[in-house]
């Protein structure tokens, strides 16, 4: 017998009918002998409805009561598959995020997780009860309701699995596993078996949408392994764990894209200490991500330009800033692009391989792509792009590496 936690996303529970299926899925998994456990997102677009009423209701609305407004899709979700698990025979109960007391930070809207408390589940365990949990809500010390950014129920069924000393956790979606690059833009790609945390984390963060970058982090710090597997089949999906010798044999795993990326750059800042921490803590206190990072220097060595990256969504706010940081330093000019693209590729087996690099430039530079920004660790290389060739881009560096054959 197995402890298993089983996570439904949005698509998954859109219906009645879906959430009939999903109930069936897991009496299967409890008549194989399992216990388990169940969370689930909201209904397909209702976090998105409930999101524009709250904003259709005062321009800028209380990220607190937002929350509280958010939280109730899951709560909806969670109760119906209780009810139709019970019509079924079965005995259920449908939990929010403060009764199983998931406890979170007080940062409305993106609130992490701090603590789990996993008495009342297992004692429902012990009683034959299969616990349906509200994904992507906690509570905040005193007592508010947060929320956990998007694909936060993710993080909710990583969090309970890690509490729970699951044997597995099941991320249950629309498709039927981590793929080596996204198959809407190229129909050559595979699906992977296995990947480690770190390819995994890496692909997320680089704009893969199969899982959310925390619950990957969570997955890999408490060591939960993951199977992300599609519910609207039986097939085998992909495992993500700790890695083995088999998954360095591959240089390279998977090429992602990301087309939600903006390009700003300082020309001719001088070049003395402090600069860049003056425009970086800037953009920090406003609390805007930064991704890739180039600085420059001149010849003359008085001067250099320094390039960054954000998402779109933070482009305005921080081309502000770094025009009003830019005339504070005294820089010639900044220079921005609202829209490029990060293409990128993954892999554990770069660290013991060479060439990986130049292998890539040089594809880029066969098919005319020219390259703006590069950014690298052990397990990834970066490109900013101008957007047009993201699909060729992702489709040559795909056929580059021979991933549709697992070459890496």
């Amino acid at each position: 017998m197995a402890l298993i936690v089983q996570k439904y996303g949005g698509t998954s529970v859109a219906n009645l009918d879906r959430i009939r299926n999903v109930a069936h899925r897991v009496i299967r998994t409890r008549e194989a002998g399992h216990d388990v456990v169940v969370v689930v997102s909201a209904m397909a677009g209702e976090t998105d409805r409930l999101l524009n009423l709250a904003h259709q209701a005062a321009e800028s609305p209380s990220e607190r009561e937002v929350d509280v407004i958010l939280a109730t899709g899951e709560q909806v979700t969670s109760a119906l598959l209780a009810i139709v698990l019970q019509d079924m025979g079965y005995k259920a109960k449908s939990y929010l995020g403060h009764q199983v007391k998931i406890v979170t930070d007080s940062v409305h809207g993106r609130a992490r997780i701090q603590s789990v408390d996993s008495y009342r589940l297992l004692g429902d365990l012990r009683e034959g009860i299969i616990p349906v949990v509200a994904g992507f809500q906690g509570e905040a010390e005193g007592g508010d309701i947060t929320t956990l950014g998007r694909g936060g129920s993710d993080t909710t069924a990583v969090a309970l699995a890690a509490a729970l000393g699951a044997d597995v956790c099941e991320i249950y979606t629309d498709v039927d596993g981590v793929y080596t690059t996204d198959p809407n833009i190229y129909d050559k790609a595979r699906k992977l078996r296995r990947i480690s945390y770190e390819e995994m984390l890496e692909m997320a963060s680089l704009g893969a949408k199969v899982l959310q970058i925390r619950a990957v982090e969570f997955a890999a710090k408490y060591k939960v392994p993951l199977h992300v597997r599609s519910s609207f089949s039986d097939e085998e999906g992909t495992i993500v764990c700790e890695e083995d010798e088999e998954m360095e044999k591959a240089v390279v795993s998977g090429v992602t894209y990301d087309r939600n990326q903006s390009r700003i750059e300082l020309i001719k800042v001088p070049d003395r200490p402090g600069v860049a921490a003056k425009l970086f803590q800037a953009l920090s206190h406003a609390s805007i991500p930064i991704d890739m990072i180039i600085q420059t220097s001149s010849s003359e060595g008085q001067y250099a330009n320094l390039a960054f990256t954000v998402s779109k969504t933070d482009y305005p706010k921080a081309l502000e800033i770094a025009r009003e940081v830019a005339r504070e330093l005294g820089a010639q000019d900044v220079l921005s692009e609202e829209e490029v693209a990060k293409v990128s590729i993954v892999g554990i087996g770069m660290r013991s391989h060479t060439g990986v690099a130049s292998k890539m430039f040089q594809t880029l530079a066969n098919e005319g792509i020219n390259i703006k920004m590069i950014s690298t660790s052990e397990i990834k290389i970066s490109c900013i792009i101008e957007p047009k060739y993201t699909e060729l881009a992702v489709r040559a560096l795909h056929d580059a590496f021979g991933l549709e054959r697992g070459e890496g």
